[in-house]
C-alpha cells in the first residue's frame, strides 16, 4: 500500500503520525507524534535509525534528570523551606487534622488508597498491560508503562537515600522508615501509571465525554492516594507535592523518549 507523504510548509517531511510512516507504529497516537526539541536531540546523539538504543539512552537520561531534580527539590524543602521557613507546623497541620478524625471506615478507605498505588497492585497493572502490548507487538506501548514505573521508582529511591525528613508526628498506620517522608512515592507512582494509562487511552478517543470521564478518574486516583497517605500519617503535604513533581516529570520524559524512538524506527525502516 503506498504511503502518503506529508510535507511541512518549510519543505521538511512530516512524521506527525509515525504509524503511517512505518509498520511499527504504536496503538497510542500520543507516542507517535513528531518529536521536537529534546526529542530530536535525543534521536540525533544516539545515531539515526536505532530505536532500541534511543529508547534505553532516553530512559537512562530521564532517570538521572528526574532523580537530580527530585533530590534538589527535597534538599530545598528539608534544609531551607522547613528548617528556616517556619512552616513545619503548618505543613503538618492537615495530617494532624486527618489523624484526629480517624474512623474505622475512613481507615479502611485509606488502606484501599495505599494499596491502589502500592508495590503489589501497580506492578500487576503494568505487567498485565505490558503482556497485552507484547501480545499485539506494541513494544513502545508496553515499554512506556513499564519504564514509567521503573523511572519513578528509581528516582524515588534515589531521593530517599539522600533526603531525610521525619514523617509526621502522629500515630502512623504503617511500619515504614521514619525518616523517609519526602517524597510521596505512592503519589508519584499513581500519576505515572494511572495518568499514563489515561494518556494512552484518550489519545485514541476523539469524543469529549469519554475523554473527560477517563481523565476525571485518572486524576481522582492520585488525589485519593495522596489523602490516604496523609491520613495514615506517612507524609506531609510538601511530600505529596514532591511526589506530584516526580510523577508528572516521568510522564513527560517517557512520552518524549517514546516519540524519539518512534522517529528512529521510522528512519530505520526508510533506510
Amino acid at each position: 500500500m503506498p504511503v502518503e507523504t506529508v510535507v511541512h510548509r518549510d519543505g521538511r517531511p512530516a512524521v506527525d503520525t509515525l504509524q503511517d510512516a512505518h509498520p511499527l507504529g504504536c496503538a497510542a497516537p500520543v507516542l507517535d507524534e513528531e518529536p521536537r526539541g529534546a526529542g530530536l536531540w535525543l534521536a540525533a546523539i544516539v545515531g539515526h535509525g536505532h530505536p532500541l538504543r534511543t529508547f534505553l539512552t532516553g530512559v537512562a537520561l530521564s532517570f538521572v534528570s528526574i532523580a537530580t531534580l527530585s533530590i534538589l527539590l527535597g534538599l530545598l524543602v528539608t534544609r531551607v523551606i522547613v528548617r528556616h521557613g517556619g512552616i513545619d507546623g503548618t505543613d503538618e497541620s492537615l495530617v494532624r487534622f486527618l489523624a484526629d478524625h480517624r474512623s474505622g471506615g475512613l481507615t479502611d478507605a485509606s488502606l484501599v488508597g495505599s494499596i491502589l498505588a502500592g508495590g503489589v497492585v501497580l506492578p500487576i497493572v503494568v505487567g498485565v498491560c505490558g503482556a497485552l502490548a507484547a501480545l499485539f507487538k506494541q513494544w513502545r506501548l508496553g515499554a512506556f508503562l513499564i519504564f514509567a514505573l521503573a523511572v519513578e521508582s528509581g528516582a524515588y529511591r534515589a531521593t530517599t537515600l539522600l533526603v531525610h525528613r521525619q514523617r509526621p508526628q502522629v500515630h502512623r498506620l504503617e511500619d515504614l522508615p521514619a525518616n523517609a517522608s519526602y517524597p510521596s512515592g505512592h503519589t508519584a507512582a499513581s500519576i505515572a501509571v494511572y495518568c499514563g494509562l489515561a494518556l494512552l487511552l484518550t489519545s485514541r478517543i476523539s469524543k469529549l465525554a469519554p475523554r473527560v470521564l477517563i481523565w476525571t478518574i485518572a486524576a481522582a486516583i492520585p488525589v485519593y492516594v495522596a489523602f490516604a497517605r496523609m491520613y495514615r500519617g506517612m507524609h506531609h503535604p510538601l511530600d505529596i507535592a514532591g511526589g506530584v513533581v516526580i510523577g508528572i516529570a516521568v510522564l513527560a520524559a517517557i512520552v518524549l523518549v517514546s516519540r524519539a524512538s518512534g522517529l528512529a524506527a521510522a528512519e530505520r525502516d526508510e533506510r
